[in-house]
Parts: structure tokens; sequence; C-alpha cells
């Protein structure tokens, strides 16, 4: 996110980061396969990620920020059926540290618990003989996550926000799909924004809708081993203070790439990527994730 005063970019750092919580709702290989009925699956994620440049208006500010995220995130979902559709819903909560340093070591760290989100997918359109699936998911994030008005860097965001995602995934080769998703995040209000808003006094932070594409490969190996490579695309989310737009619009560009393995004991997952171009805000450097599953 950009702010008016460059001069001071410490100040409002904050603000930039009011949409890294939520950059867009990324979508793990074949996420968008329409999965059985009647399964109950949990899933342990833990995901580092690090951000060393701050940009404004495509410009890095010369200072020198690092700022580091270490999550533990615990999902539960349960697929069923809705008429004759497969559907899917979970609740996925966790904890961890946002830790500020470099250019950025006099601010406090936020540790504890992150925003809570909610979600449910149905599938329109599911043929698993061509591999061709068509889905729509619905997001509720909650704010339960650690947020003190004193400071700048939060893990929680003390505000609802719903998202809408569509996805499509379809064969290219025998061994090779191709998917497609475009999702919109939508914000509440913060009314307690002070500190991450630049303010000694609480002010009214809203935020435009925030627009995110992504696109990629996937690539099926043999009956265990998976690899995938993601492209994203996020724009929007220009941010207010009291109504006063701070002309700070987010566009980002980055990747990820994927490796998954199915055992007997559940699947596992490797994940890697950073951010390609941004024009306004924290350029993350680094993003390492990894997954667990097991479906009973």
């Amino acid at each position: 996110m950009s702010y008016k005063n460059t001069s001071c970019p410490l100040i409002s750092l904050a603000l930039l980061l009011i949409s890294s919580h939520v950059l867009a709702i990324d979508l793990q290989p074949n996420d968008i396969v329409a999965p059985a009925p009647g399964r109950t699956a949990v899933t342990i994620s833990y995901v580092n990620a690090q951000n060393n440049n701050l940009y404004v208006n495509n410009v890095p500010t010369g200072t020198s920020p690092n700022l580091e995220s270490n999550l533990g995130l615990f999902r539960l979902g349960h697929t069923y059926t809705i008429g004759s559709l497969p559907a899917v819903s979970y609740v996925q909560t966790g904890a961890g540290t946002l830790s500020p340093d470099g250019s950025l070591s006099a601010f406090p760290a936020s540790q504890g618990m992150t925003d809570t989100t909610i979600a449910t997918a149905i599938w329109p359109y599911a043929n698993h003989t061509t591999r061709t699936y068509f889905g729509v998911a619905a997001y509720l994030s909650l704010p339960t996550g650690e947020y003190s008005n004193t400071k700048a860097f939060n893990l929680g965001s003390n505000r609802y926000s719903q998202a809408l995602q569509i996805g499509y995934q379809r064969p290219i080769t025998k061994n090779i799909d191709a998917a497609f998703a475009f999702d919109t995040v939508w914000y509440g209000a913060n009314s307690q924004c002070a500190a991450a808003c630049s303010s000694t006094v609480n002010l009214q932070l809203t935020q435009k809708p925030l627009y995110s594409t992504q696109i990629g490969p996937i690539y099926r190996i043999n009956q265990t081993y998976t690899i995938a490579a993601t492209y994203v695309y996020v724009t929007g989310g220009e941010t207010a203070f009291n109504g006063v737009e701070r002309n700070n619009t987010m566009v980002t560009q980055r990747y990820f790439v994927s490796g998954v393995a199915h055992t007997s004991i559940g699947r596992f997952m490797l994940q890697y990527g950073n951010d390609l171009a941004t024009m306004n805000g924290f350029m993350e450097s680094r993003r390492l994730a990894l997954r667990y599953t097991k479906a009973f």
C-alpha cells in the first residue's frame, strides 16, 4: 500500500500490511476436483513468510524492513452433497507470530491466534471421466485473531471479510491439467484503527474489494506424486481513513510451486513461492508452506 508522506515511511507501515493478510485465496493442486461425499479431513499446516522490501508506486523506499510471520494452521472439513451436487465445508483457525525486525525493530511483535475462516464450496459441474470441473466457493473470515489498536502489526484484522471464488479445471494432456480461479474479497470496517492508521485516536478503516486471478498447470507424475505451478495476479484493495481514500491500490504478481505426495498415512505437500512484482506495500521474498492432510 502507498501513502502520501513518503518521507516517513515507517509511520504508515501497518497500513501497508492491511491487505497482506488476504492477498488471494490460494488453491492447492486439485482443490478444484470435486470430492467424494461422506469424508472428513483434517489439515495441519506450517507457513513461514519473509518480507524484505517496501515499495511505494513501484519505487523502493530505501529502508531495510524485515517482517517475518510463522503460522500454524488447523483445518477441519467434511464433504457431502447438496441435491446431487458435490460440496465441502471447512473451518480453519490457527496461531502464530508476526515479527518486525531491521528498520522495523522498534515495533512490537504480534503473537496469538489468527483470524478464523469458514468456507463452503459446491460443484455445479463435475465430470470425473473427462477430468473437467467447475466449482464455486464462499468464504467468511471472522475477527478472532490477536489485535491491539496500539500496535502497528497484528495477526488479526479486527474486521469481517467475505469472498466469492470460482474455479475451473480440465485436462490438456494425459497427465497434465490446467486450473484457473478468480476471487473477490469484500472487507468490513475496522472502527478501532489507531496505530495501524498512523493515528493516536481510533479511525474507521474501510477497504475496497480485492480481486485475484490464479492459473497454472498440474502434472500428475504417477499415483503417488504430483507437482504444480501457479501464477497469481492481485489488484484493488484501496483503503480509506474515515472515508478519505489513501490512493494505495495494490497490484501484485507472484507465483508458487507445489509438490504433493499421496501416501498410505495421508497427503503431504511442500510449497514455495514469492512475489514477482508489487506496486505498493511489502514484497514477499519467501513463502514456505508444509501441509499434512488426513481423510477419514
